[in-house]
């Protein structure tokens, strides 16, 4: 219903914003990612939004950018997230993070999230695969299918992802994935 908004920014007190859109002011909800991003008050600003209408209520969210809404949308339809829940999970891990620990499968970066305990991060994981990364996730995941099944061994022996990409980098880019464990577990061991 309201995609957008744009006009000064009159108040900033977060989690929250106070928008004058021509003489009506929408008071926004957005994630810690978007308001750390905002400029100062009486300036203009624009939103990507997004409005939720209940019972009691009507609340609008607000995302710095498309990716951030796009994510907020996959996170309130798993069952148990709401927008709230939504928003901090967006708080403590950007848009491109969190694709990236849906693609790789890793609860341990969302339980780092205020709020998320392991078996909403586990229903996070599950419920989100397929549905987010597929253009923000793909530049976190090597380009062949290959190099994407080196990874995967790689990060089920236990390195982190940082370890792991870092050790693909090194390697020819036509390398067979048995080759491939071996010269980049040489690479970690160095």
């Amino acid at each position: 219903m309201i995609g957008k908004l744009t006009g000064r920014l009159l108040e900033k007190n977060p989690p929250e914003v106070l928008i004058d859109c021509h003489g009506v002011g929408y008071e926004v909800l957005v994630p810690m990612s978007t308001f750390y991003n905002l400029p100062a008050a009486g300036e203009q600003i624009g939103l990507l939004t997004h409005l939720i209408v209940r019972e009691d209520a009507q609340l609008l969210y607000g995302f710095g950018t498309a990716a951030e809404r796009r994510t907020f949308r996959e996170l309130i339809k798993v069952s148990g997230v709401g927008p709230r829940t939504a928003l901090a999970i967006l708080s403590g891990i950007d848009a491109a993070d969190l694709a990236q620990a849906v693609t790789l499968q890793e609860s341990a970066r969302l339980v780092k999230v205020p709020g998320i305990g392991k078996k909403t991060a586990e229903r996070l994981l599950l419920e989100l695969r397929g549905k987010l990364g597929a253009d923000i996730g793909a530049r976190a995941q090597p380009g062949s299918a290959a190099q994407n099944d080196i990874l995967q061994a790689l990060l089920a022996l236990g390195y982190n992802d940082k370890e792991a990409a870092s050790s693909l980098k090194a390697l020819p880019p036509d390398v067979g994935v048995s080759e491939g464990i071996k010269l980049a577990l040489k690479a970690l061991a160095k």
